[in-house]
């Protein structure tokens, strides 16, 4: 009986292990999933956010050339969709003020690409702040405010380039879907591309001139995410209505 009572007890404790270590998988999944999610973070929690907790971002970058982006407002406008961020390199934001000002007009939210097309992978720190601050004199200059976002120019950054961003008080945004329409490969193909975009999904588009077909695209994009039912959202507006908590990826 005393032997029983022994056997009875270790099973109970290794239980009430597994018990444990189940809800903390559990725990583990659901805040994978949930809130911002950073693509990378370091140990003091700055962090590059790629999707959110709910509803779906269109992204547009915006490097070079003045034929696109307009056709691409104008797709927009037509299918009334309120909500879009564009992300401006600030030295063709300096070039194409009228734009930029159309931009501002239709409600769409801005972020920066930086000044140059640099990829910040091959620079020393010094040249990432002067390329982040050159970029904000311009939008100051050009009075757009309350610019809270960056993305890396190439897409390409590391935990330097978080910590810069962050001393200038920039969040860095990166996305979870490319459309990959920078590569023309049919109005089709880049449909099917954002098609694959869930709940909570930053979509990479371009409104540059390199991408060609992008603004052909667009109805077919919104028409998918109208049949399932996504709200579109600005980034920030995505990232103020999720969940603060994040997990760190090393």
């Amino acid at each position: 009986m005393k032997f029983f009572f022994v056997l009875n007890g270790k099973s109970l404790k290794s239980l009430s292990l597994i018990l444990i270590a189940a809800l903390f998988t559990a725990w583990f999944l659901y805040m994978e999933n949930v809130g911002q999610i950073p693509v990378f973070s370091t140990k003091d929690s700055t962090k590059a956010i790629y999707r959110g907790e709910k509803d779906l971002a269109l992204t547009f970058n915006i490097g070079w050339g003045d034929e696109k982006a307009e056709p691409i407002l104008a797709v927009l406008e037509k299918e009334n969709v309120k909500s879009a961020t564009f992300f401006l390199s600030g030295s063709w934001a300096e070039r194409h003020p009228d734009i930029v000002n159309h931009i501002v007009k239709d409600g769409y939210e801005i972020g920066m690409l930086g000044y140059d097309y640099v990829d910040y992978l091959d620079v020393e720190d010094a040249k990432i702040a002067k390329d982040i601050s050159k970029a904000q004199e311009v939008f100051t200059k050009l009075n757009v405010k309350n610019i809270k976002l960056l993305r890396a120019p190439t897409g390409h950054f590391d935990e330097r380039t978080l910590n810069i961003a962050k001393r200038y008080g920039y969040t860095v945004v990166h996305w979870k879907v490319d459309s990959k329409d920078w590569q023309n490969p049919g109005v089709d193909k880049i449909a099917e591309n954002v098609s694959k975009a869930e709940n909570g999904d930053i979509v990479l588009l371009h409104a540059s001139d390199s991408a060609k077909q992008t603004a052909k695209a667009l109805p077919l994009i919104l028409a998918d995410i109208r049949h399932k039912g996504l709200k579109l959202v600005s980034v920030s507006d995505m990232i103020a209505n999720g969940q603060v908590q994040s997990k760190e990826i090393n």
